[in-house]
Formats: C-alpha cells, structure tokens, sequence
C-alpha cells in the first residue's frame, strides 16, 4: 500500500517483520484485531531475511559504507496537550557490523571488469561453444554416412571378447571451477539467510504452523544427517535405532550401551540422580554412566549439542528434546524451510493480510507520541508527517531509542559466516542437508555450529553448496572467531597445503546482536505501558525464544484471545452464504476447483508438506 494510503486509525502498529513480529501480527489479525505491519526496510523479514546472491551484495554495501539517515525531524506543531515525541532509531544503524567479505576464485578471473561486460561475454563464448558444437556434430554424421555405405555389402565383424575395447579420450572432463561472473549469473539460484536455524519437529514453531495452517504457505524438507568432527575428520552420528544397529563406527557393546542410555533419558526417573550434578556439567553426567570416549563425544557434542561446561540439567533436557523430536518427519530431528528461513516470516505475513492487516514497506518512520499523564503511546507519526493512532505498539529492538534502553544489560554478538563452497564436507548423495557441532579448535575459541545446504533446498546453484557458520562472539568479531575453523575444514588461499577438503569460492562475515537477552534490554521504569519490544534472533538452533516472545506479547494485547487458531477452511466459508443465491452449489464447486486437493483437511502429521 502507498503511504498516502494509509488509514490514521488501527488497534495494532507494529514496526518491523521479522519472526516475533510478523507471528504477532497473524495472531492479531487473525482474531479481528485492525494491524498495520510496516518497517523501512525493502525486503521482509528484517534480520531473518534471506537474500539471493546479488541483493546481498547490495545488503554488504549498503552496511559496509553505513548508508543510514538519522535525520531528526520537528513534528512539534502535530503534538496535542500532554504528549511528548520519542524518537525512533534506525534499525540497523548498530545490530549489524564488522561485515567483511573474501573472494577465493582463480585469478585469471578476478580481472576489474564490469559485471554486464563479463556476463556478456560469458553469453558470447557460450553461443561459440554452441555453433562449434554444431558444426563438430555435422561432420561426425556425414563421416558416419560414408563409413555406412562404405560396408553396406559386407558382414559386420563379431567383437573379439579376448580383446579389450579401443578407448577413446571420452572421459569426463574434470568439474571446472566456479567463477565470480557465475556466481553473479546464477544469483538468482542463490536464497542466503542472515540467520542459521533449523526447525526442531516437535518444537513450537513447527507446532505454531500446523495449528495456525500456516504451513500451507511452505514447504520442507528433512536435515538428513547429523555429523561429528573429530580429530580432523567428519563422520555420520547414528541417531535413529536402525542408524544406530548399521554404523560401523560403534562396537556392539557401545551399540548396545548407547541404546540403553537413550531409553533412560525418556524416563523421569533419572531427575533424582540429577539432584546430584545440579552444579556439575553434563559432561560428567555422561562420564559416569561409563558410556566411554565415543558415545561421550557423539552424545555432548551432536545430540545434545551442548559444550563441556555445560550445566547437567540442561545437557539432559536438550538430548530429551532431540530424542522426542525424532522419528516425527524422518531419521533426524530437523526440518528446514525451502527457498530458506526468510520464508517462514513471509508465510505469517501473508495469514496477517488475509485477515486484513495493512502492509507497506520502505516506509519512513519518525517517532511515537507518549501521553505523560498515563504513560502511554497515542500515535505513531510517521517520515511523512502523518498522525497515526493506535492502542498498542510492537517495536522491533532495533528502532528502540537509546534513551529508552537499560544501559547496565550485557551486550552480546552473534558471530555469523556464510560460505560457497564447490563440494561437500562429506560427499555422499547431493540432496543432504547437514548439520555438525565443531567443539573449539583452540583454547579460547568458542564452539561453532555449521548447518551445510544442498542445491535441493533452493538456496544455492547447481554445483555448489551453503555453509552457514555461527557462535556466540568471544574475539570481538566473526572473522577473528571463525576463521580457524574455515581454515581447519575447508580449502582457501589462507588454509596452506590445497587438498581434499571443500574448496570456498566466496564468504562473507558479519556480527548481530543477540536477542536472548530481550528482558534485560528494556529499562521498564521509563518505558511506555502499550509498547512491546521484540528481541531479534539469538544463538540457539531452534525458534523457541521468538516463538514464545510472540505469544507473551499477543496475550499482552488480547488476553482473553487464542493465540493463532486455525483458519477456517473455504468450505465452511462459503456455507454459511445464503444458499437462495446460489441454489445448484455453482459457487462452492468453483471454488473446490480454484483450491485444488492439495488444500483439503488433512490429518495433523500430513498438514506440514516435508519434501522426502
């Protein structure tokens, strides 16, 4: 919707769309509550965005050159008796920085050309390669032609088995090397998230898309492998039983000790031996259930995927939560969003505007209006001057004024790395989606989560695969904190001696904020009564925290509501028409048409499409 457009009056304004907000705003459109969505951004999902290749590059500039206004403007003459102007901030003025990006391709091909100029040429040499093809393929047919006629008359000559096959140079040319001007050609192939995260199965995001029926707006697939590194190499963890009984890294004792470990973690009974580590890490925990090395390492670093001083308590709730999530969609716990996480914002997005939220991005925004006697925002006034009312406000972190933030919270970095790499960290088939704990490389180095995307997620060309890479920040920036582990696994002109590890043909570091941390955020003695701060992602793999940020905020708003019930079907929509005006059922069969079977009801497990 144009700015001019826009109505001056709604029960629910919200700045910002990423996860906890665009959730929040379903689940207020949803039960009749008037929404306006906006943010002054261009694209959705603020810093849960995906981006193909080419509109990161704009987003790196953009960030790398700090292209933000922080133009403070007087709206004095709009203000009534009582009110007083908080000034909003830019939303990415500080949450991203220390973005740094490295190119690793041949330098035959790194030569300062203009992109179009490189991108024509490689069209010029294609439509070469093509006409000499051509030309290459009529010979052969009219050499054919001759050798046909020449022994039209004659028998053919048995093969002699004693005799090996002539061979010709007909061997696969080996895979050529990807270059910047491919990458830029093939952006579009290319969906990059800011952030890493995957959906646990029985975790509260997927749970919140099967029950709202927002999952008809997406699809997925299963993260089909666990993996471990250890002593330099990567290996597969067993996590199912069948997994588990076919491995070949486990003895049968330590089949047989992991299985039995695993059934007890379900059972409440081991809460009282917890009493006793209740200041002891988990690590211990496992150590003196005689688990051994192996299932020690497997079992802290890719099941519970916790570190060595992590608290037992914790340690054990996490392998539960992987052990309950098992089995629901596949082997692993996991499932991951095609075209990439910036779609699931986008997905509740589209549920608040069926329900008639009001949606309109690159819009200005200026400042709220706090009545001093109450305590309380009136309106929102906008980067064009115009007096918004409204009961509540939802405010991503980012546009909370300085003034308004508890200068005595921790501040805490995420450190996020992004790579295209040519191969696999562990070749297998090309459809598998990984994830892997890396403990510290080094002393002092933090542990760092790598979640590998295969070409069948939509979210990297053909012959090429994406890395994600994040930690909690311990150096100061993403570079100093994951860098010696791109050196320890993967191949670039900074990693020494070339082998045959995966090779990096571009990456990109950056650090955010944190946003576990969103209660401490918020100085509550000066801030507004009606106005919600949404945290942005945190470090954990899951979507716990945003998920359960959105539905404290909506029963903030509407108490007495149910957070995000389902949408009705068409069906019942259109039966409560009046059936004098369409007496033959035309209209209803029109529409069971128009939406197809793949909308039909459908038991609760087939709700959620996951691609095999």
């Amino acid at each position: 919707m144009a700015a001019e457009d826009l109505p001056s009056e709604f029960d629910v304004v919200i700045l910002g769309t990423g996860l906890t907000e665009s959730v929040v705003a379903a689940a207020c459109s949803r039960v009749g509550q008037r929404v306006l969505h906006l943010d002054t951004r261009s694209y959705y999902a603020s810093k849960w965005a995906s981006f193909t290749f080419n509109a990161l590059l704009t987003w790196i500039k953009e960030h790398q050159e700090q292209l933000y206004s922080n133009e403070v403007q007087d709206w004095s003459s709009l203000l009534q008796e009582g009110e007083e102007t908080i000034c909003l901030s830019n939303a990415d003025s500080t949450s991203i920085r220390n973005v740094q990006v490295f190119c690793f391709t041949s330098e035959e091909d790194e030569k300062e050309e203009d992109e179009e100029e490189v991108v024509q040429c490689c069209i010029e040499e294609k439509q070469e390669e093509e006409e000499a093809c051509a030309e290459e393929q009529t010979a052969h047919v009219e050499q054919k032609h001759q050798e046909e006629e020449e022994t039209t008359n004659t028998e053919k000559e048995e093969p002699d088995p004693a005799r090996p096959l002539e061979t010709t140079d007909q061997s696969e040319p080996s895979k050529k090397k990807l270059t910047y001007a491919d990458l830029l050609k093939e952006g579009r192939r290319f969906n990059i998230d800011l952030v890493s995260k995957l959906m646990y199965a029985r975790g509260s995001l997927v749970d919140l898309l099967i029950k709202s029926n927002v999952s008809r707006y997406a699809e997925f697939k299963n993260v089909t492998r666990i993996l471990t590194y250890r002593h330099g190499n990567v290996e597969q963890v067993p996590c199912s039983r069948a997994d588990v009984f076919a491995s070949r890294q486990l003895s049968m004792v330590e089949k047989r000790k992991l299985m039995r470990f695993l059934a007890s973690c379900l059972e409440e009974k081991q809460e009282e031996e917890l009493e006793a580590y209740s200041t002891r890490p988990y690590l211990d925990f496992l150590r003196d259930q005689q688990l051994g090395d192996n299932l020690q390492y497997f079992l802290l670093h890719s099941i519970a995927m916790a570190t060595e001083d992590t608290p037992a308590r914790d340690g054990l709730a996490s392998t539960r939560h992987f052990l309950r999530c098992l089995g629901r969609y596949g082997n692993t716990p996991f499932l991951f969003p095609v075209y990439g996480l910036g779609e699931i914002p986008q997905c509740f997005c589209r549920m608040c505007a069926v329900f008639g939220g009001v949606y309109c991005l690159r819009h200005p925004i200026s400042c709220l209006l706090l009545d001093k006697s109450v305590n309380r925002c009136t309106s929102l006034i906008d980067g064009c001057g115009q007096r918004i009312t409204s009961s509540h406000f939802v405010l991503e972190d980012g546009f909370l004024p300085t003034r308004l933030k508890n200068e005595a919270a921790p501040t805490r970095s995420i450190s996020r790395g992004v790579l295209i790499t040519d191969r696999s960290v562990l070749p297998g088939d090309q459809d598998q989606v990984s994830v892997v704990t890396i403990p510290p490389v080094e002393a002092g180095l933090p542990a760092v989560r790598m979640v590998e995307l295969s070409p069948s997620t939509m979210t990297c060309a053909p012959g090429t695969y994406l890395v994600h890479l994040t930690c909690q920040s311990l150096l100061g920036s993403a570079y100093e904190d994951l860098l010696p582990v791109v050196n320890r696994m993967f191949n670039t002109t900074q990693s020494g001696d070339q082998d045959s590890r995966p090779g990096v043909l571009w990456c990109f570091y950056f650090n955010m904020d944190d946003g576990s941390g969103s209660t401490e955020v918020v100085d509550g003695d000066r801030f507004p009564s009606n106005v919600y701060v949404c945290s942005g992602p945190d470090a954990e793999l899951g979507h716990e925290h945003a998920i359960k940020q959105a539905e404290a905020i909506f029963h903030k708003i509407v108490p007495e509501q149910d957070f995000c019930p389902p949408a009705p079907n068409p069906e019942d929509i259109l039966y409560d028409v009046d059936n004098t005006a369409d007496p033959d059922g035309v209209l209803a069969d029109d529409a069971k048409d128009e939406r197809g079977e793949d909308d039909a009801p459908a038991e609760l497990q087939e709700q959620l499409q996951v691609e095999e």
